[in-house]
């Protein structure tokens, strides 16, 4: 979770970061956030996969 957390924070910063994975609702996550899959069980590097594609972040940062 740490990594993941470090990831979302390097690619949105430190003041959108987690702004992103609560009110971003995304149908590759179940119609979840970010915050509800991990909740519900997500593994947090399938999360960050799917972030990225979502999200179009560059390969060097995936």
């Amino acid at each position: 979770m740490t990594v993941f957390w470090q990831r979302m924070t390097e690619h949105f910063g430190p003041g959108y970061a987690d702004t992103f994975a609560r009110d971003h609702v995304m149908s590759e996550l179940g119609g979840r956030t970010v915050h509800e899959a991990l909740e519900a069980g997500w593994d947090a590097k399938e999360v960050w996969h799917v972030v990225c594609a979502v999200m179009d972040v560059p390969g060097e940062r995936r």
